[in-house]
């Protein structure tokens, strides 16, 4: 007994010995993936000019407090930015080990939420994302972001330089 193959049916076998090739192939994918263990690849994703400095939460309680005062706007600022010059990363050592300053504090709880939807767009815009990933500081220890003219940024958080 032989059996014939109708031409529709020699397709469908084609097609699903691809399908099974593709679904046998794709555990592999990610590895093709452009990853962030080299120093190339992360000035290609961020684009920006990353510097980092340190700080005292209390040398500077005014401007840290006026950032977080305006976390909302700068919320949809950073919902909006997709090209900046320079990303400053301000480390505030006193603060990661002895908690903000009492005045800081205050502000803080009193914008909590909004600095908690600052962070989840921080985590959304992939440029910032990798500019503070790629200075080991946790979302977590981000305290506030300001905006400085129109191509920069100052993001502050509660942590001490990873090297």
């Amino acid at each position: 007994m032989t059996l014939t193959m109708t031409r529709d049916a020699k397709w469908m076998h084609v097609i699903a010995v691809f399908a099974f090739f593709l679904a046998a192939c794709a555990p592999n994918m990610a590895l093709m993936a452009q990853g962030l263990e080299s120093q190339k690849a992360i000035d290609t994703i961020i684009g920006s000019d990353v510097q980092e400095e340190q700080a005292s939460a209390e040398a500077q309680p005014e401007r840290i407090i006026a950032a977080i005062e305006n976390t909302l706007a700068t919320t949809s600022e950073v919902r909006k930015t997709s090209n900046l010059e320079k990303v400053d990363i301000v480390f505030l050592p006193d603060a990661a080990e002895n908690g903000l300053p009492p005045e800081i504090d205050a502000k803080f709880k009193e914008h909590e939420k909004e600095v908690v939807d600052l962070r989840k767009e921080l985590e959304g815009n992939a440029m910032l994302f990798h500019a503070i990933d790629s200075r080991a500081v946790l979302m977590r220890d981000v305290v506030a972001v300001e905006f400085d003219g129109g191509k920069s940024v100052i993001i502050y958080a509660a942590a001490k330089p990873s090297r």
